[in-house]
C-alpha cells in the first residue's frame, strides 16, 4: 500500500511530516509512534486495516522528516500541542487514536484534554508509571545514555538493532534501518534528533497518566507484550479496574515493541477491536 507524504506547520513554526494511507472518506485513524520511531512503522497496520479506514501517521517533532526542535520541547505538552495542530490541519471532528509507548502517553493526555473527540483509543505497551520506574524505564534510560550518535557502516547499525531488539522481526529490522538511519558522509547517522531526545528523556519528569486513565470516555484497548519489561501485568490490571471502558489484550512472544515483534497478531487485534466499535461515521 502506497502512502501520501504530507507536511503542515504547527503553532510554533515547525514543519511536521505525516503519511496518509487509504481513502480520505474512510474512518480516520491517527497513529503516534514511540520514542525513537517514525511514521512508516505503522505501514503494516495501515495495510491490515484496509478499506474503510484512512490512516494518518505523524513523524513527531525531532523524528523522521519533521523538523528538530530544542531539547526542552521534547515533552508531553509540546507533543500534545502538535497533535492538536495536526487534528486541526486535517479538519477532523471524531477519530480513532493509536499510540505506542511515548505516543501512547501523548494519546492518553490528548484524550484527557479533549473529551468526546475520540471514537476509540488503542494504547500499545505503556501505562501509569511505565516511564519512571521498573526494568523497562531503567532500560530506556540506559539506552538513551549509551546509544552512539553514528556508526561506521550499515552492518554496525544492523548489529546495534539486533542487540537492542533481539525479538524484532526481519521486516521490523529492515524498517528501522531504512527509516530511522541514513548515510551521512562516511558514517551512518540517525534521522531523528538522538542527542536532543536523549537529553529530554533523561532530565524531564514523566507525567502522571492515572488522571487520563480515569477520564477516558471512549472504548479503549491496552495492548501488552507478554515479555514486556515496560508495562507490568499488575499495572494493566489496575488500569482496567479504574475504568470500565478499558479492555486489555496480551500478545504472546512480544516485548515492549509489540507491533515490531508480532506484527500480524498486533494488527489483527487492533482490527478486531475497531470492528467491535463499528457504526455510522460522524
Amino acid at each position: 500500500m502506497s502512502a501520501d507524504s504530507c507536511f503542515f506547520i504547527n503553532r510554533s513554526g515547525l514543519r511536521l511530516h505525516y503519511l496518509r494511507w487509504g481513502d480520505v472518506k474512510g474512518l480516520p485513524v491517527l497513529l503516534l509512534h514511540g520514542l525513537r520511531s517514525y511514521a512508516q512503522t505503522w505501514e503494516p497496520l495501515a495495510a491490515a486495516l484496509g478499506p474503510g479506514y484512512c490512516c494518518y501517521a505523524l513523524d513527531q517533532r525531532g523524528r523522521g522528516l519533521s523538523d528538530w526542535a530544542p531539547s526542552s520541547s521534547y515533552g508531553i505538552e509540546s507533543y500534545v500541542e502538535d497533535l492538536e495542530d495536526w487534528v486541526q490541519h486535517l479538519a477532523l471532528q471524531r477519530f480513532v487514536l493509536i499510540g505506542h509507548s511515548l505516543g501512547g502517553s501523548n494519546a492518553l493526555e490528548y484524550a484527557r484534554l479533549h473529551p468526546g473527540r475520540l471514537r476509540a483509543l488503542v494504547i500499545e505497551d505503556i501505562g501509569p508509571g511505565s516511564s519512571h520506574r521498573g526494568d523497562g524505564a531503567a532500560r530506556i534510560r540506559r539506552e538513551m545514555s549509551d546509544t552512539p550518535l553514528h556508526f561506521a557502516d550499515w552492518e554496525s547499525a544492523r548489529e546495534f538493532w539486533r542487540r537492542a531488539r533481539p525479538g524484532i522481526s526481519a521486516v521490523g529490522l529492515a524498517s528501522r534501518l531504512a527509516h530511522s538511519m541514513r548515510q551521512s558522509g562516511e558514517v551512518i547517522a540517525w534521522r531523528h534528533d538522538q542527542q536532543g531526545i536523549a537529553q529530554a528523556r533523561l532530565v524531564q519528569a514523566p507525567i502522571d497518566l492515572w488522571p487520563a486513565v480515569r477520564a477516558l470516555d471512549c472504548p479503549t484497548l491496552f495492548v501488552r507484550g507478554q515479555r514486556s519489561d515496560f508495562l507490568p501485568a499488575t499495572t494493566l490490571a489496575s488500569v482496567m479496574s479504574e475504568n470500565p471502558r478499558i479492555q486489555a489484550v496480551e500478545i504472546a512472544a512480544a516485548s515492549h515493541y509489540v507491533h515490531d515483534d508480532q506484527s500480524q497478531a498486533f494488527n489483527r487485534t487492533v482490527l478486531d477491536f475497531l470492528q467491535q466499535q463499528s457504526g455510522p461515521h460522524p
